[in-house]
């Protein structure tokens, strides 16, 4: 079993709350969630307005798989026009 893990620290362009950014976060993890098989959520920076550290993970039998798919939704956040992506951590496990 290979699990794969990505942490993700998000400046949020056009969030002037924390109603302005929870709507953005929800937006993104849900269509994250429609169209990866992945697990996500946030999971650090909750009071800030402006930033975010969202996490997902998935399980698969290939490494090879795991990583494509961590570096999909990388990839898919990074086209998303309201946020940018400050760094991000990949572990394979």
């Amino acid at each position: 079993m290979i699990i794969g893990a990505c942490r993700v620290k998000l400046l949020i362009y056009e969030s002037n709350s924390l109603k302005d950014k929870r709507h953005t976060i929800k937006s993104i993890i849900g269509r994250i969630q429609s169209r990866f098989n992945v697990s996500i959520a946030e999971i650090d920076l909750n009071d800030s307005w402006r930033s975010s550290i969202i996490g997902f993970a998935c399980v698969t039998n290939d490494t090879n798989l795991a990583n494509q798919i961590l570096s999909n939704v990388i990839k898919f956040i990074d086209e998303d026009g309201r946020v940018e992506i400050l760094e991000y951590q990949i572990e394979i496990l």
